[in-house]
């Protein structure tokens, strides 16, 4: 049996699987104050009378990082910088307390400037009298040499409780996306190590003694353990979930639309012949730039408690959601309302009374009936969200398209399939097959399809492997890893090697080693040339598990 766990904003959703089987569920409101008690209580609706034994794994999601970023709600931390040849790295600043110090190195790694002990020790001093207690540090070219970033670590840990190197989370070249990201790793870091420890209490509390895994923005997985050294792999793990429980539904062939439409927002994602399309560099979560391996989402502020106001003569829904519909004793008339209104209510104890009275005035302010006011709202809710998805489409068409499997050379990509998950579903695809050409279809379980997904995600991750043949040497800094190769190390040496560094990789971060499928996500390899004469080559090999769903039975 496996547990899945969709830690929301507003809900947290809990399954229990047997195999591919749902045996039960529960949805219980989310305490971001209190998350072991938010973990208990799911729990507690769906293991009782279960032997803890039988349970071979649990996989979590969570938008807890993924709503500090977007509310711009992060903490405070310092981001110390060395830069090299090349763009003055105060350009890519991060935050307030970003500095940049003396000390760089060249493209091959090579020291050209040495760093400042005493530059360094005075940042550390001010950090530590400013109370911040998380910081991260970044050189130009540390993925060819991580040596003055460890040292620049060494130097500040004295002062804080933690300090993130930056060729830690990633192996490539992209200095702006690197400090970004390095930035990110660290300031989510407080809010990730809370919700790390009330899983591991709750679970314990249970008697649950399974592999934890969390599920990354890829729409893989990783052991929650390996998470703590890589907590923004934890932002926008909601939206894939949701990716990866659509996957099962979806047509074989064809460009499929998945929308995940929730209380406050709608994601919607891409899928082609099956395979999720990627981030074609990373995340970019306004305003930051990563190198984190993500699917391609988008996210719109409509949802089925979006606020619906009349201003200016103009009906407007949402971006913002004050609390439930006034059908369960909210505060503002929203979608869920007009369902109500429209007979289309969950049946879940909501009071079509309220509704009808709270959307009375939006009616008047139209000139409307409530009834009409009611499909007005509902009709606009959905038009609103085709809008979007097809400017999405229309940006991912500008440029290369990559799935989780390969880069896709077909023609122009068109929706020919809409698949639809949430608490609202069934509502919205009922109206937007009225509006759309194509096949639209929910999602089975819509309402717990994220902790679905979630459950059966595979263990996924990638590494980045440099050779060198004239410095005689392979490395992967992100990985800890440096070895001597001779002169003649070729192309392929590199990929076994790195194929060999993954599967070590993958297995310890806890995939199963028989059902794990690698690939090449890119390769390169140029002369190096020295007084008119080759003196060896330098190599590029990056490699990844694919992520996709276990198998079970």
């Amino acid at each position: 049996m496996i547990i899945g766990l969709d830690v929301g904003g507003t809900h947290t959703d809990v399954i229990l699987l047997d195999g591919r089987k749902l045996i039960r569920e529960a949805k219980v409101a989310t305490d971001p104050d209190n998350l072991f008690e938010t973990l208990i209580a799911g729990l507690n609706a769906i293991i009782e009378g279960i032997d803890p034994a039988a349970i071979q794994r649990a996989v979590l999601s969570t938008t807890l990082a993924t709503n500090l970023v977007a509310q711009q709600k992060l903490p405070e931390v310092g981001m110390v910088v060395a830069g090299g040849p090349g763009i003055d790295p105060r350009h890519f600043r991060t935050n307030e307390f970003y500095y940049t110090v003396d000390g760089a190195q060249d493209h091959r790694g090579r020291e050209i400037k040495t760093l400042d002990d005493n530059q360094l020790q005075s940042i550390g001093e001010e950090l530590q009298r400013r109370g911040i207690r998380y910081a991260g540090v970044v050189s130009k070219f540390s993925v060819r040499n991580s040596a003055q970033e460890e040292k620049m670590a060494a130097l500040l840990q004295p002062y804080v409780e933690r300090v993130f190197m930056g060729h830690c989370f990633s192996g490539s070249l992209n200095f702006p996306r690197r400090i970004a990201t390095t930035y990110l790793n660290c300031a989510v870091y407080p809010i990730h190590k809370k919700f790390f420890t009330a899983v591991q209490e709750s679970l314990a509390q249970k008697g649950l003694t399974m592999p934890i895994r969390i599920l990354r923005p890829d729409g893989g997985n990783m052991n929650i353990q390996s998470s703590v050294d890589h907590p923004a792999q934890t932002i926008l793990s909601g939206p894939s979930a949701s990716v990866m429980g659509a996957i099962s539904s979806a047509p074989a062939e064809g460009t499929c639309l998945v929308l995940d439409i929730g209380g406050t927002t709608t994601d919607m994602a891409v899928l082609i012949d099956k395979a999720p399309l990627l981030a074609p560099l990373g995340i970019e979560i306004t305003p930051y730039k990563t190198l984190i391996r993500a699917l391609l989402t988008h996210s719109i502020g409509i949802g089925g408690d979006s606020v619906v106001r009349v201003q200016d003569g103009e009906l407007t829904i949402g971006p913002d959601r004050i609390g439930k519909a006034m059908a369960y004793g909210g505060p503002e008339p929203t979608p869920t309302d007009a369902f109500y209104v429209l007979g289309k209510g969950g049946g879940d104890g909501g009071d079509a009374a309220k509704s009808r009275a709270g959307l009375a005035p939006i009616a008047e302010a139209l000139g409307l009936s409530v009834e009409e006011a009611a499909q007005r709202i509902f009709t606009s809710a959905c038009q609103t969200i085709l809008d979007a998805a097809e400017e999405m489409i229309k940006t991912i068409n500008s440029k290369p398209v990559y799935t989780v499997h390969e880069l896709w050379e077909g023609s122009q990509i068109r929706v020919s399939h809409i698949l639809i998950l949430g608490g609202p579903a069934p509502q919205f695809a009922n109206e937007l097959q009225t509006m759309f050409s194509g096949e639209v279809a929910v999602v089975p379980h819509h309402h717990v399809a994220n902790a679905i997904g979630c459950a059966l995600a595979r263990t996924t991750c990638e590494v980045i492997l440099f050779a060198d043949t004239d410095q005689g040497r392979a490395t992967s800094p992100s990985e800890n890893f440096s070895q001597k190769i001779p002169y003649n190390f070729s192309l392929d040496d590199a990929r076994a090697m790195a194929q060999d560094l993954l599967r070590k990789k993958a297995i310890q971060r806890g995939a199963n080693p028989n059902d794990m499928q690698t690939e090449v996500l890119e390769e390169s390899q140029f002369n190096m040339v020295r007084g008119f004469q080759t003196v060896g080559k330098n190599m590029r090999v990056r490699m990844q598990v694919k992520p996709g769903l276990i198998r079970v039975r």
